[in-house]
Parts: structure tokens; C-alpha cells; sequence
């Protein structure tokens, strides 16, 4: 299926919790939803935002939020093609959007360098961390949802208590360049995306590499997704290409903090590479 709904570039993507809904968000300002069914656009809301739109989050059924470059927050009832909800608490573009199970606060980072958490329940900005040096570009949810690991562009992972956004609790640097792209693999393990083109294992709590899942040579990892089964890895880049990874080594990692963390680790390459066993699978 190829889609071209959009007149600009296609900045963000999110499935519905059951698959059948596809919603797309645009340079253009717009945000519209695909019937996978049929590939036909079902809404359309064209000026969904006054800027280009840059993050996009289903947050259930009927919820969805999107933030733009200018650092507005905007959250969405799709049935009605409307927003319930409108903030603005930061000065440069909200870079990534994530929930919880629980689906009370919607988390917001900013190229400014901020953490900020909104009360989608009471429909109000609940509270914001303190201003940081180096921009919050991705994050992810780990430790049972207890932790939150911020990747920054100054190659750090900055972590969060869940509910204590004000001030990190740890930060794990590392990462040559900016971490674009962080995905959970598990409560402990998370998946990196940079700029220098590598994808990495880290380990949170206690933080450490894991080693080098794969890359896309030079070309920043621009995004990466999870599979339903969580054994592989997508990754795409500006080297036009979207790349498979098998991360099934990672599961059931278990790392013992009174053990000194071995460096070679860092420039390991892990056994996630074998993409004749994943298109042999699709082929079956």
C-alpha cells in the first residue's frame, strides 16, 4: 500500500491499538487517519496545528497528542476531529510524546532541553523539569514504568523517576552524538538510535553497554520500531533504507551491578544480523 495523502513531508506515524487505523501527521499541519482496510483517509483535520507538526502519540481508542516546532501541545479527540486540549510550556519543537499504562500524564520533550508532563485527565500542564543544556530529543518507559530514560543530544541518557519529573535521579553519557531515538526492549534493556549511525544495547540501572546491534553506516538512525513479539528491531535512516534487526540475544539479559562493566562491550557487535532466518519467516 502506498499512501499520498499528504502535500509535505510525513514526519510521524502511529498505529491504533488494534491495527486497523493509521495516523499520520505532516509538515503540511495536518494530522489524518487511514482505514487499513481500505487505505482510504477516514479524517482529516488540515490545519491541526499553526507550524509543522514534529510528534505524534495514540494514546487509546479515541485519544491521540501532537506536538509541533514551535512547542505547542495539542491533544485529540479523533472522533471529532478536534482538540480537547491546547498548551504551550516550551520555546522550541516538542521532539517526542509518551504515556504509561495508566494513561493519566502525557510526557513531552523539547529541543530547548526540557521534560514536561501534562494531566491529560484534568486537562492541564501538571509539571515541568528544570531547564538542561543539551536538547531532550527521545524517550522511553522501563523499570516496571518507574523510570523514564530521556536520550539527549549531547549523547546522555538522562533518567527520570516516573512522577519526580523535576530533576534526573541518574544519567548514563556515553554516545559519541545525540541519541535521536531511544526504544524499550524490556524493563532493563533499551535500544539507542544515533546520529553517528549505530544502533546500541544499553542496560539501565545498572547502566552499561551492551554492545552494537547494527548500523546504517554514516547515516543518523532517523527512527526504529518494536515488533508485536518484541524479537525484532526496524531501524530507517536517510540512507533510504529500513533495516531488520534480531534482538532475540537480548532477551533475558540480567546484569549484576556489583560487577565491573566491561568496556569492550561499548564496540561489541551482538548477533542481530540474521535477516535470512526473519525473511525466511515471512516467507513461510
Amino acid at each position: 500500500m502506498t499512501l499520498d495523502h499528504h502535500k509535505k513531508s510525513c514526519r510521524a506515524l502511529c498505529f491504533s491499538e488494534d491495527g486497523t487505523l493509521l495516523f499520520s501527521a505532516s509538515k503540511d499541519k495536518s494530522l489524518q487517519v487511514v482505514d487499513m482496510n481500505t487505505g482510504s483517509v477516514t479524517s482529516k483535520m488540515m490545519n491541526a496545528h499553526k507550524s509543522p507538526i514534529y510528534s505524534l502519540l495514540v494514546i487509546d481508542n479515541y485519544l491521540i497528542a501532537t506536538g509541533d516546532d514551535d512547542g505547542y501541545f495539542k491533544l485529540w479527540d479523533y472522533r471529532r476531529e478536534t482538540a480537547i486540549m491546547e498548551a504551550k510550556n516550551s520555546e522550541e519543537f516538542i521532539s517526542d510524546l509518551t504515556t504509561n499504562s495508566e494513561k493519566k500524564f502525557v510526557l513531552a520533550t523539547s529541543g530547548e532541553g526540557t521534560l514536561t508532563a501534562f494531566n491529560i485527565r484534568a486537562k492541564r500542564m501538571e509539571l515541568q523539569s528544570e531547564l538542561f543544556e543539551s536538547e531532550f530529543l527521545s524517550m522511553a518507559v522501563v523499570k516496571n514504568e518507574n523510570k523514564l530514560a530521556v536520550g539527549t543530544g549531547e549523547g546522555a541518557i538522562n533518567i527520570f523517576n516516573w512522577g519526580e519529573w523535576g530533576n534526573i535521579s541518574d544519567r548514563f553519557p556515553g554516545h559519541p552524538m545525540s541519541i535521536d531515538t531511544i526504544v524499550a526492549i524490556s524493563d532493563d534493556v533499551v535500544c539507542t538510535g544515533s546520529m553517528d549511525g549505530v544502533i546500541r544495547a544499553v542496560h539501565i540501572l545498572p547502566n552499561r553497554f551492551l554492545g552494537i546491534v547494527g548500523n546504517h553506516d554514516e547515516f543518523p538512525i532517523e527512527n526504529m520500531s518494536l515488533s508485536r513479539d518484541g524479537k525484532f528491531l526496524a531501524s530507517c535512516s536517510h540512507d533510504q533504507k529500513i533495516k531488520f534487526w534480531n534482538i532475540s540475544c537480548l532477551d533475558d539479559v540480567e546484569e549484576d551491578p556489583n560487577v565491573k562493566p566491561k568496556h569492550k562491550n561499548k564496540k561489541k557487535k551482538l548477533a542481530s544480523t540474521r535477516q535470512a532466518d526473519f525473511f525466511a519467516g515471512l516467507a513461510d
